[in-house]
């Protein structure tokens, strides 16, 4: 199995790889972990890894700055239905559009907007940044095994935008942040963490492993 995690310049890439690499071998799998930016390479991958730092436009013009990554990961999703994770701004650019600094077009695999975060308390600081547990909205295979709920496992957040679903049924995991925000998406093939997994322990290389054993 070979796993490609995109590089276009956004991204913590050297804590992704190496996370990627740590669960292949606690989990005992045969698998590949690669960092690069050939959409050729993107396209023969069994599984994608799209990390993503910074603003939402920023990212999206990294990604279409590579000539033929964005048609790339398209094609990998809708046509090959590889199974594909998004990483907090990897996550965000699956959304219909983000409203950063502008309204710019995503990918569009799952429905809804990327929108600044508003906290319900005023005293809550934006960025949202810090470690939170994570509540289940309906069960999916990358959660097996994590301890969620108020007593469960932490995730590392650091945001100022978050993804507005539109379809519930999109949602598998959220926090609260002076309300409700989508921690985990999930259609079809592809899934989407806001949190960093990378940076999130225990978390966050159970839910690797789980992604790399999923077989959707």
């Amino acid at each position: 199995m070979k796993v490609a995690i995109v590089d276009y310049g956004s991204g913590n890439l050297r804590s992704a790889h190496k996370a990627f690499e740590r669960a292949v071998r606690e989990q005992d799998l045969d698998a590949q972990v690669v960092v690069t930016g050939n959409p050729a390479e993107v396209a023969s991958a069994d599984r994608v890894v799209l990390p993503g730092v910074g603003a939402f436009a920023d990212c999206r013009a990294g990604l279409l700055a590579i000539e033929g990554m964005w048609e790339t990961l398209d094609e990998v999703v809708r046509v090959k239905a590889r199974p594909f994770i998004g990483i907090c701004v990897g996550m965000q650019l699956m959304a219909e559009r983000g409203l950063e600094y502008g309204t710019w077009d995503g990918f569009g695999w799952i429905s809804g907007d990327v929108v600044r975060i508003e906290p319900e308390d005023p005293a809550l600081k934006v960025p949202h940044m810090g470690w939170n547990t994570l509540s289940q909205v309906r069960p999916h295979p990358v959660l097996d095994g994590i301890e969620l709920g108020p007593d469960g496992l932490h995730a590392y957040f650091v945001h100022s935008y978050h993804l507005a679903a539109r379809d519930r049924a999109q949602i598998i995991a959220e926090t609260s942040y002076g309300g409700p925000l989508v921690a985990i998406v999930a259609r079809d093939t592809v899934i989407g963490t806001q949190f960093h997994p990378e940076k999130s322990q225990r978390l966050g290389l159970r839910l690797i492993g789980n992604f790399l054993r999923w077989r959707p």
